[in-house]
């Protein structure tokens, strides 16, 4: 049994130790850093807070009080008894180290600098950045988010963050291939230390071929990391920019517009140069693939018509549809995706279908979604886009529908899809709870009685339980449910001797634009997500995880990609939300794709 870890920040006189040397910061009473920026263009220009502090030459002294006085040198060590604390993840972080991304802690005057601007394999060879979530996910994440505070500093909010080795830079240069990890400190208005964690941080990091989020780490007491990684192939000139959307599980309210904070904390400009390890290639995705549950992808542009228009009919054919993808990024016609260059890769990169190969691997299956709307949307662009299946305009909420090939009629593909926004496929905002409704219970179990069953699941939920439950807890009862629901369905399927369908989780997109201050935030869908896949897991029903909130965030900062809950609407030469003509529909498409990959993966 592990010792008691106490809180890193509980037993110091930090009073005594805050904002010391802050030249990193600020410079003859001006800061050298961006200015805090709103990102609600109707909101006031805000001044950086940091300006004009009478405490520029004091800063973090002894920050490296995790490593001191009998306390643990990691502080995301988990404790093995439950009646002791524990330091379970934050909103937007994942706390299980893995051996890529696990580090020992060092401080410098008192800030976490650049921690991982290493080879971070045993044999000092480059790895790419990956985490997971850690066990008893839920239990840990209830107990911090209802955690007291009764100390000023837990009980204060963040305002502004101290970024020593990136604050004060106008240029940061890093080796690419290499893993780069910098730590940050939450003040609040006072410019006092915030020890509390949960504050969620949107990240961007964005080249002219390159879009990608860095993970953020919470630890728990105010202070965070970021980590960022970009391939060789990639080197060159890059924004990384930080946003605080909400402070400490504000995002997971039941009212979360009340609470939206959504401020530009930073905007760095930074040259990763050629001189670093090669990264090891990624291969195309297999089956086992499937089994991460977090993914840390990035889209890469393989090529761009400048000139490309919207078509009369809404579609940006800006590549020949035989354009090749460009190896490791991806396998196939990348002209199929109609992203003007644009392919999403993770820890595999992914194959993109033909027609024809799309066909070879559908004939005779019988794939059952279950989810929301977003379902719709994907089997429609799948239809119309890779089965060459244009005529069909749309597919409602809940249809059960056999689709042949219109060069092969013996080659068919049976599609069950049943909306769980509401056990009424005619309303919306139920999410798990529609299963309290026993008339859409047996709707689902009559799919699983017949002589023949689905051989796969598709399941989704996230965007109508945001709006419904009224708290995480409240919610992680009803993923419960839902958990053990379809785990009596699949056992009736086993008893029966029938093969038991694989199922795999899509994971709930990152709404966009304005509505990520909306009760479906993406704070509290990523929370969703992993409270779900938790529940799923326990209860041995998750084949493979498909990670749309992954391959959506690089999109979701405004709505060009999606109507802020939909990224898959139909192409359409009209007037789009953000005031453009037309919208861009390939981050679903690519979505599609990855399902066949899934689906078709051995």
């Amino acid at each position: 049994m592990k010792p008691h870890t106490q809180h890193p920040l509980t037993n110091i006189t930090q009073q005594q130790e805050t904002l010391r040397n802050f030249s990193a910061i600020t410079k003859n009473g001006t800061t050298n850093t961006p200015l805090a920026q709103e990102s609600n263009d109707k909101k006031p220009h805000t001044q950086h807070p940091l300006t004009n502090l009478t405490q520029q030459q004091e800063t973090l002294q002894n920050f490296s009080t995790i490593t001191k006085n009998g306390t643990t040198n990691n502080p995301l060590a988990q404790e093995s008894n439950d009646n002791d604390a524990r330091v379970p993840p934050s909103s937007n972080i994942v706390l299980k180290n893995d051996e890529n991304v696990s580090f020992a802690q060092k401080y410098s005057d008192g800030v976490l600098e650049n921690l991982a601007s290493r080879r971070n394999g045993s044999d000092g060879s480059v790895k790419w950045v990956s985490t997971e979530l850690e066990p008893n996910l839920t239990e840990n994440l209830l107990s911090r988010w209802l955690a007291p505070e009764g100390e000023p500093c837990r009980e204060s909010r963040t305002v502004e963050i101290v970024i020593r080795g990136l604050d004060g830079k106008d240029l940061i240069e890093l080796t690419a291939g290499d893993s780069h990890e910098f730590g940050f400190q939450a003040l609040d208005e006072s410019k006092n230390l915030v020890c509390s964690g949960g504050d969620y941080f949107e990240t961007d990091l964005s080249g002219e071929a390159w879009k990608s989020r860095p993970l953020v780490r919470d630890f728990g007491n105010g202070s965070y990391s970021i980590l960022l990684q970009v391939h060789p192939d990639f080197a060159g000139d890059y924004n990384l920019t930080l946003i605080l959307l909400y402070r400490h599980f504000q995002g997971l309210k039941f009212s979360p517009w009340r609470f939206v904070f959504d401020k530009q904390l930073r905007k760095f400009r930074i040259k990763f140069v050629k001189g670093g390890a090669p990264l090891p290639k990624i291969e195309t995705c297999e089956k086992s693939d499937f089994n991460r549950d977090l993914w840390l992808g990035r889209w890469t542009r393989q090529a761009k018509n400048d000139g490309c228009q919207i078509s009369n009919d809404g579609r940006y054919r800006c590549l020949a549809p035989d354009f090749p993808c460009q190896s490791p990024w991806c396998s196939g016609s990348l002209g199929l995706l109609e992203s003007n260059g644009w392919v999403y890769s993770s820890h595999c990169s992914f194959r993109l279908f033909s027609a024809d190969s799309a066909w070879n691997c559908l004939k005779n299956r019988w794939i059952f979604f279950w989810g929301d709307s977003n379902h719709v949307d994907t089997i429609r662009n799948m239809l119309n886009f890779v089965l060459d299946l244009p005529q069909i305009p749309s597919v409602p909420r809940r249809f059960d529908m056999n689709f042949s090939n219109p060069k092969d009629a013996s080659q068919s593909v049976r599609i069950t899809s049943i909306f769980n926004g509401h056990w009424n496929e005619t309303m919306n905002y139920e999410g798990f709870n529609s299963l309290m409704d026993k008339g859409f219970r047996n709707l689902l179990k009559k799919y699983f009685s017949e002589d023949t069953v689905p051989d796969t699941i598709i399941m989704n939920s996230g965007l109508h339980d945001g709006v419904h439950w009224h708290s995480l807890r409240a919610y992680s009862e009803g993923a419960g449910y839902a958990a053990s629901f379809w785990k009596e369905v699949m056992d009736s399927v086993k008893q029966r001797g029938l093969a038991v369908p694989q199922i795999f989780y899509r994971t709930t997109i990152a709404t966009g634009g304005y509505a990520r201050s909306l009760a479906f935030n993406p704070n509290k869908m990523e929370v969703f997500n992993w409270v779900a896949l938790d529940k799923f897991r326990r209860a041995g029903l998750v084949s493979g995880v498909i990670d749309n909130f992954d391959m959506t965030f690089p999109w979701h900062f405004d709505n060009r990609c999606s109507d802020g809950v939909h990224y898959g609407r139909a192409p359409a030469k009209m007037k789009w939300r953000d005031g453009e003509i037309g919208h861009q529909y390939f981050v679903d498409l690519m979505l599609a794709h990855v399902l066949l990959n899934a689906l078709c993966s051995r």
